[in-house]
């Protein structure tokens, strides 16, 4: 890990439009989480589409897994902070998620997968965020990448402030994967209690705060753990500076806008009805997971 001397790069802080509370739920084969970003914030959050946030101590909270399901349309990153998660998808990729790694799949036109634990007891936690794909790229190959923790990215900075670079660019480090549409960046930062972070975003980028360990000061409002910050758009902001009062661990995420259509039902995200009901379609009649092979 670099370390990296952050220099000020923001001049007009975006503040918090609101807090956003998760909502419990399960998924899969009964695997108890927590949705974040929810349907609902789809279009204010545009390119994301939804944010999972998992975590237990509990085998049966999560031990079943999810078993084969469908994908259309969009991309998905699981980062797992602790455990162990075998994937296999109908495309014939396989790889093992373990702590600090990251697994990126692109659906595209097609691919049905599963995500089973790999241990009987002890912690099981992580995120998965869904990314849009514009129109032109829904019908894509499926592409997938697993990376190790320690092939991620990272830097910290002079006050202590340990950044991994997931997706895009912070302080000259390239996260581990990129993309021209919708310019995701994605960094798990930890804080300790009295440092501060500075991240440039450009002004038109929707952007969100996850704070999963401690509390954070982001603009003068409080955000506590377990809560998502949900940054205002202004045309004159360059960024976001996010001070921690104690030691603190958050996701910032943020993304370029598609502006498109967003049509989804479940694991399918288009842009109109009539290819949803394509993808239900072949679904149905066992075409889906061939587009894949």
């Amino acid at each position: 890990m670099t370390t990296v001397l952050q220099t000020t790069t923001v001049q007009h802080p975006r503040t918090v439009e609101r807090l956003v509370i998760g909502q419990a739920t399960s998924d899969g084969a009964g695997v108890k989480l927590t949705r974040v970003l929810t349907q609902n914030l789809q279009n204010r959050l545009d390119p994301f589409l939804m944010l999972d946030a998992f975590g237990s101590d509990k085998p049966d909270d999560y031990i079943a897994g999810f078993p084969d399901h469908p994908h259309r349309g969009f991309e998905t990153v699981t980062y797992m902070i602790a455990g162990r998660m075998l994937h296999r998808d109908s495309a014939g990729h396989e790889g093992l998620l373990e702590n600090g790694g990251v697994q990126w799949m692109t659906a595209g036109r097609g691919v049905i997968h599963s995500e089973i634990p790999q241990q009987e007891d002890g912690v099981m936690e992580g995120f998965q965020l869904w990314l849009n794909l514009p129109g032109r790229d829904k019908m894509c190959p499926p592409w997938y990448r697993d990376f190790k923790a320690g092939d991620l990215p990272k830097y910290t900075t002079a006050q202590g402030v340990a950044v991994t670079v997931i997706a895009g660019e912070s302080h000259g480090t390239t996260g581990a994967v990129t993309r021209d549409a919708t310019a995701p960046l994605y960094l798990d930062i930890h804080l300790p209690a009295g440092s501060r972070f500075e991240q440039a975003v450009p002004a038109g980028h929707n952007a969100f705060v996850y704070v999963y360990r401690g509390e954070v000061t982001i603009a003068g409002q409080t955000v506590p753990v377990q809560r998502m910050a949900l940054l205002a758009n202004s045309p004159q902001a360059d960024g976001v500076v996010i001070e921690a009062t104690t030691d603190a661990k958050v996701l910032l995420i943020a993304g370029q806008p598609l502006k498109e259509t967003i049509a989804q039902y479940g694991p399918f995200v288009m842009n109109t009805q009539q290819e949803i009901y394509q993808a239900l379609s072949d679904m149905r009649d066992g075409r889906l997971g061939e587009f894949a092979a």
